[in-house]
């Protein structure tokens, strides 16, 4: 008799290059599953975009699973209880997930296994979301690494990663009654702001939507990645950020589309564009890394003395921030921009987190969460990577010490104000400047040395 594994999806909503699904389709009959226990991962649950994101993928994984004859079951938490009534009803032997690395999953995750073993259950997890597993990648000290260039280095100097396997096109679903599920629509997982409208325009969320950014990147974006990424007024980037996040496509198959797009060549041999493309997916794995050996760092820096910043609490400031009013062009464009389409170009993150924790002194976790409840692409380990970089306080991070410029990053990655024009109208409304930056670069100097002072 055939054995009956559960699959619970996750953070891996494709049927492409799924280890745990394909494992599964290889010894007989598969019961899909998606389990919605936002609780379960607080303080760090799905914000308002990604559930947003989350509903219309889901959507499209349910439409390929039925495809391949095997309907995905929805089901609520809690998780482990709602994974062993699902074992019990569809007489499934074994249960399968891909792993992910946020410190309250992996805590959930480790506990359901032991219990669902105990109720002699086989349970496997699998390594489908990054390229290479945070354990597997240390210093010759074993420890683990916090500035990212010798990490890539010992990235490259490692096997490549397998090549992508293909999606399984028939699934064997299991006889007998029709298993439970609720809809996707019941998980209240749409927002009612009106800022839905217009990701909707501008995202088509699943994996057909992913395979077709990934298509038209390397046709179109991928020769000038090197110079194009800098530059909001461009298209210059993937936008494969959500789909990442998602698990809509696997970053093996990224990987090796952009090697075969180079002539085939080894990754370490790669240069120009696609060598810089390859190294933003090393920043990916480094994100990761760091999340699971700190997993400290999405609520406190990982430089400690960082915790004695003087951080000022300012909500008209940081209201301003988010709401693009601050009366700096760049930094109102890229905060428009993030509430139109649940996304902003990656410069001018770099440029916003700047002003938000350097010229207001607000702290990085206001941004953070901001961050992480309007993003489609809210990344745990990546939120907190950027925000940690941008205050000067986590791995490899830039210095507190290097403000940016408002004026000046406008002029050199947008001269035409095409960018800045697309998303803020200059009339007669549009606010002065709420802080002077020549000023505030002093203010934010001077409370560094509540840092420095201590050290040495």
């Amino acid at each position: 008799m055939a054995a009956v594994t559960i699959v619970w999806f996750r953070h891996d909503l494709r049927l492409d290059d799924n280890p745990a699904l394909l494992a599964a389709a290889a010894r007989g009959s598969v019961v899909p599953v998606f389990i919605w226990a936002p609780e379960e991962e607080a303080p760090w649950q799905p914000g308002a975009a990604s559930r947003w994101w989350l509903h219309h993928s889901l959507n499209r994984l349910a439409a390929s699973l039925e495809k391949a004859g095997c309907p995905l079951v929805i089901r609520r938490g809690p998780t482990g209880e709602a994974l062993q009534k699902l074992a019990n009803e569809s007489a499934a032997t074994h249960v399968v997930w891909n792993r992910r690395y946020e410190p309250a999953v992996i805590k959930r995750d480790t506990t359901i296994k032991k219990t669902l073993a105990a109720a002699d259950l086989t349970v496997e997890s699998f390594g489908g979301s990054l390229l290479y597993e945070p354990v597997h990648v240390a210093t010759k000290q074993g420890k683990p690494y916090q500035v990212f260039t010798p990490f890539w280095r010992a990235l490259l100097a490692r096997e490549e990663p397998a090549e992508p396997a293909a999606a399984p096109r028939k699934l064997q679903a299991t006889t007998g009654k029709k298993l439970k599920s609720v809809t996707i629509d019941s998980l209240g997982l749409l927002p009612s702001i009106a800022w839905a409208g217009t990701m909707e325009q501008t995202w088509t969320p699943g994996e057909d939507g992913a395979k077709k950014r990934l298509k038209a990147f390397l046709a179109r974006g991928l020769a000038d990645y090197g110079d194009g990424r800098d530059r909001p007024d461009q298209m210059g980037t993937s936008s494969l950020s959500p789909s990442l996040h998602f698990g809509e496509i696997s970053p093996r198959r990224v990987w090796h589309a952009v090697r075969h797009a180079a002539e085939g060549k080894p990754a370490a041999k790669l240069t120009g564009s696609p060598e810089v493309y390859l190294r933003e997916l090393g920043w990916r794995e480094f994100a990761n890394h760091l999340l699971y050996h700190f997993p400290q760092t999405p609520e406190a820096p990982l430089r400690a003395d960082y915790a004695r910043f003087p951080w000022v609490e300012d909500p008209v400031g940081l209201r301003a921030w988010q709401r693009g009013r601050t009366g700096f062009p760049i930094v109102d464009a890229g905060m428009r921009q993030l509430w139109a389409t649940g996304w902003m170009h990656n410069r001018v993150r770099m440029i916003v987190a700047s002003f938000l924790v350097k010229d207001l002194r607000i702290s990085w976790l206001e941004g953070a969460r901001w961050f992480w409840d309007t993003l489609v692409d809210a990344d745990l380990a990546a939120n907190t990577l950027g925000w940690q970089w941008a205050a000067g306080c986590g791995a490899d991070a830039a210095p507190y010490f290097r403000i940016f410029n408002p004026t000046s990053q406008q002029q050199k990655f947008d001269p035409d104000e095409a960018y800045i024009d697309h998303w803020v109208d200059r009339g007669t409304d549009y606010p002065e400047p709420i802080v002077d930056h020549a000023e505030a670069r002093k203010l934010a100097l001077a409370a560094l040395k509540q840092v420095t002072a201590g050290r040495g």
